[in-house]
């Protein structure tokens, strides 16, 4: 098959790969919509993803396709069945498997991280990780299911109330993503941050009631202690202390960006005392696929409107090189043109 190889740091080609075999209660997809993560950037540059990567190794978590083979122990799916994938992968075994928290796995394997992924003609995965898709549901969609997992895990650590002001720092997908729940639960008042101020008419068509710019005079100040709840989307140093300056007092912050591992802040701890706030951190998705693929079908989240680049296979070594000079807010990987 055709596909896209990691093969170590800053370095993938597109080139002829062995086509996966299918274990007993496992599936074989033709991959028809794969998303490329902000995590796909942070392997590429050497970075760890949420399990270490080891190349050379065909990436890509976000990923959705038709069932084309089946194991032998598979009684659940069938050849032609359309699905999206789930790519995390528990071990059952260790500390966190066996309290109830699997995302927090010891031995985490990942389609797309530890295994090879949707970065490829075909895919295999476990039969287990795999959800039907709606015929409702574009291809993109599916894909995009995975990435909606994450933001509806830590959606789903906050405690939202119709009297809350929250702020979302970072107006790209994932913020687009939050912004969308947000806006579901009714609350008071929803702020995103975001410096490229060509998206802020979007956001506000999502469901903002102000976008502003973190450059303009005045208003980083003008944020302090403002808000009850705190979503910070973008894993950057400034961004992160923000997010704990602007709450206010008894608020709570979502760490949701994905820092680079070196990455430190500065924050007071009299601050998180006096406030007492609650900051919390949010890691993968457990066990929301089917939520979200219900969100998506009923259209509380809109997706498709959302991606601002399509790729092809053969185009991604030159663009996972040049992503940041792009200003991609959401690439997906179109199989099937």
């Amino acid at each position: 098959m055709k596909a896209v190889v990691f093969q170590g740091n800053k370095h993938m080609e597109f080139t002829e790969w062995e086509v996966p075999l299918v274990g007993p209660k496992e599936v074989k997809l033709r991959v028809k919509g794969c998303g490329i993560c902000g995590t796909d950037q942070h392997i590429y540059h050497g970075f760890p993803g949420s399990a270490e990567v080891t190349p050379p190794i065909v990436l890509g978590h976000e990923l959705a396709g038709e069932v084309v083979a089946v194991g032998h122990e598979v009684t659940t799916l069938q050849v032609g069945d359309r699905i999206s994938v789930d790519p995390n992968i528990y071990c059952g075994n260790c500390y966190f498997c066996r309290n109830g928290r699997v995302h927090l796995c010891d031995d985490l394997q990942a389609v797309g991280v530890t295994r090879d992924g949707g970065m490829g003609e075909y895919c295999v995965a476990p039969a287990a990780n795999c959800y039907l898709l709606p015929d409702a549901l574009s291809w993109i969609e599916g894909a995009m299911i995975e990435p909606l997992g994450c933001v509806l895990h830590g959606y789903k650590k906050l405690d939202i109330r119709p009297t809350h002001q929250v702020l979302i720092i970072g107006g790209g997908f994932i913020g687009q993503l939050f912004l969308q729940l947000v806006r579901s639960a009714g609350v008071r008042g929803i702020m995103v941050s975001e410096p490229e101020v060509f998206k802020h008419d979007r956001l506000v068509e999502l469901g903002a009631d102000e976008a502003v710019s973190p450059a303009a005079e005045g208003v980083m100040e003008a944020l302090h202690q403002q808000f009850d709840i705190v979503i910070e989307c973008v894993g950057r140093a400034d961004s992160m202390e923000l997010a704990v300056k602007a709450a206010r007092k008894g608020g709570q912050v979502l760490m949701f960006g994905v820092a680079s591992p070196d990455t430190m802040i500065q924050v007071s701890p009299f601050d998180i005392f006096t406030k007492e706030l609650r900051i919390m951190g949010s890691f993968i998705n457990p066990y929301t696929h089917e939520e979200s693929i219900a969100l998506i079908e009923k259209g509380t989240v809109q997706i498709e409107s959302l991606i601002s680049h399509r790729f092809s296979l053969e185009d991604m070594p030159a663009i996972m090189e040049e992503y940041p000079k792009l200003r991609v807010s959401k690439g997906v990987i179109v199989h099937d043109r």
